[in-house]
């Protein structure tokens, strides 16, 4: 059944785009969107409420449904959010509202008008098991057929890129054609540049003491991520300055980590308690001296480029927690 106003919602503009794309194509059901659809707002432009109420208080004209799009709905002011609140409690029939949004946060009273009278349509793909379902679920939908390792490949290279993934699949139709079977090969050269990664897959490989994968992570981060340099330098800070709080603090579980750092989750609070204690207090403050010097060297002392100055920190901090397994040879993480 068909709502009379709808809020869509997400983290990735690109996909909130997508899916409130998606939604008025369900919603128009083949009528003519130049005779259907009115469209408030995007592109930087301010919002009249005026308009947008005038658009939900007067019935269709030669059509049956007028769909009045307000994009970018986190440019309405709290203040207008009444006048439009109260026009979602008494629809005009005919009429529906699709609120996309972005461009800040949409008050209050127009998300609980939605969740009360129409429907909420969340685009948020999540993290870990969430983003491998998402994923899969639209491989699975896919116009194109992607073997296991394609698959894999394709989902490792897209990283936090995930709006990416409509173009390619389009892409991979028009070369192969509906229908047809991607193995690596086939798929290999419409890949483009990797996507972003969050920000934990740069830490993690740190923690590893995986030098190569510390870089490309970096990589990631400052190219398709395009992550501000000193940005990524407070990720890192923040990653060892948690350990160092941690350190002789008397905490022993996840739980008391994330209460002594502030954290809502328990889960990056009990890697860096474990860390922490697998690097000991004297490697945790070598790794706060490498970030104070670079930090400098960031803000100007040296001249070096910041791309280079980001490669050699996260080089040196990945070996800061390797030592020499001198009995077999190899070098592994080090262990308190």
């Amino acid at each position: 059944m068909t709502a009379s106003s709808y809020l869509v919602k997400g983290d990735d503009p690109a996909l909130v785009a997508q899916v409130a794309q998606d939604l008025l194509q369900s919603l128009l059901g083949g009528r003519d969107p130049s005779a259907t659809v009115e469209e408030h707002g995007g592109g930087g432009e301010d919002i009249d409420p005026g308009a947008v109420v005038d658009a939900l208080t007067t019935a269709p004209f030669l059509t049956d449904c007028r769909i009045v799009v307000v994009r970018d709905a986190g440019r309405l002011l709290a203040a207008d959010a009444g006048r439009i609140a109260g026009c979602l409690a008494e629809p005009v029939p005919g009429v529906i509202l699709v609120l996309v949004g972005g461009a800040g946060t949409v008050p209050a009273a127009v998300v609980k008008a939605v969740q009360k009278h129409g429907a909420v349509v969340d685009g948020t793909v999540g993290t870990g098991r969430a983003r491998s379902q998402w994923l899969a679920e639209r491989l699975r939908q896919a116009p194109v057929r992607l073997d296991a390792r394609a698959a894999a490949t394709l989902g490792e290279h897209l990283g936090g890129d995930l709006s990416r993934l409509r173009g390619l699949l389009d892409t991979l139709v028009a070369a192969y054609g509906e229908g047809a079977s991607i193995g690596e090969d086939r798929l290999a050269p419409f890949l483009g540049e990797a996507g972003s990664v969050p920000s934990w897959d740069l830490t993690d490989a740190i923690n590893a003491g995986d030098t190569p994968g510390a870089l490309e992570a970096l990589h990631r981060l400052m190219g398709a991520g395009d992550t501000h340099a000193l940005v990524v330098m407070a990720r890192l800070h923040r990653h060892f300055q948690d350990m160092l709080r941690l350190d002789g603090a008397g905490v022993s579980s996840g739980e008391q980590a994330a209460e002594l750092l502030g954290s809502r989750s328990v889960y990056p609070a009990k890697k860096a308690l474990e860390q922490g204690r697998r690097l000991g207090p004297g490697r945790v403050g070598r790794a706060i001296t490498l970030l104070a010097e670079a930090d400098l060297d960031l803000r100007g002392r040296t001249g070096l480029d910041s791309g280079l100055v980001l490669e050699v920190l996260v080089a040196r901090l990945s070996r800061v927690g390797v030592v020499r397994d001198s009995a077999a040879g190899r070098r592994a993480p080090a262990r308190a």
